[in-house]
């Protein structure tokens, strides 16, 4: 079985939501409770500890129970920030985990079993990172990532601006492993307020 202990969860939530409006999206309800709480609860079974990464006001997220770490590169820099974040924060605060699992903060509905079919799969291929992929899409920042890539991303964000996760992730032994989109897309995520009726949808499938 995967060692599930050398892997911290980390849930992405540094970005602005222009697309969505003003305020937290994933403090957003679905089903009359935050998207948050949705992700954590799907994401805190698969690892050993998790880590919000937000820009926000950390005060706002005491009540759920675990870090809170702003993004290391300023500017609201996209998902590369916060995996570098997670990774950085694991270096520093947990020296014998190997991997961050990184998980978006608007995606509801992350497989169960993600972390630990990640985890085989970057055994199988000796992979550095391992992303999800359904419809033949990938879904670069639900994925799982070797910690010690820690210094080239940083390096790349600083000295080359590096902002695409795919460009990125293209430098390194990159997997994916699909998923099943029936009856719904796992990774189906919340971009505009009108995307809460498809996951109203998807919840009450779940509900069943």
């Amino acid at each position: 079985m995967p060692d599930l202990e050398n892997v911290t969860g980390v849930i992405l939530a540094g970005g602005k939501s222009r697309r969505f409006g003003d305020g937290d999206k994933f403090l957003n309800k679905l089903k009359g409770r935050p998207l948050l709480e949705w992700v954590i609860e799907r994401v805190r079974p698969q690892v050993t500890q998790t880590i919000l990464n937000t820009n926000s006001e950390p005060d706002n997220f005491e009540s759920y129970g675990m870090p809170v770490v702003a993004d290391v590169i300023e500017g609201f820099a996209g998902p590369l920030a916060g995996i570098l974040t997670g990774m950085e924060w694991v270096g520093a605060n947990n020296e014998g985990c190997n991997w961050i699992a990184t998980f978006p903060a608007d995606a509801p509905f992350v497989p169960a079993d993600l972390v630990a079919r990640m985890l085989d799969r970057a055994a199988i291929d000796d992979a550095e990172i391992v992303c999800a992929v359904s419809d033949g899409r990938a879904h670069p920042v639900c994925a799982l990532w070797q910690v010690n890539l820690a210094s080239s991303l940083r390096q790349a964000m600083e000295e080359e601006g590096m902002r695409k996760t795919d460009l990125w992730t293209s430098r390194f032994k990159l997997s994916g492993i699909e998923f099943p989109i029936e009856p719904y897309d796992p990774f189906y995520n919340i971009n505009r307020r009108d995307d809460l009726e498809e996951a109203e949808r998807i919840a009450s499938l779940l509900a069943d």
